[in-house]
């Protein structure tokens, strides 16, 4: 399954980011990092998963997860 980062929205509560996880499980993801910084986490998805969730009513933003380059 491929890794996804999750953000929330920025005006999400602890309760509203931690309902996003919960339904990302129940839909099949395993998450992994949970990061604070940008009220996120990142989940292993199953394909077929991620475009549903991407219409989440806390989540702002999915994306697949990629290496990060300074040059």
């Amino acid at each position: 399954m491929p890794t996804y980062i999750v953000t929330c929205k920025p005006d999400a509560t602890p309760a509203q980011v931690q309902q996003a996880k919960d339904d990302a499980v129940a839909q099949g993801g395993k998450i992994g990092h949970e990061y604070n910084l940008i009220k996120g986490f990142s989940v292993d998805f199953p394909d077929n998963a991620v475009s549903a969730f991407q219409k989440h009513e806390h989540v702002e933003h999915v994306e697949l997860d990629q290496p990060v380059r300074i040059q």
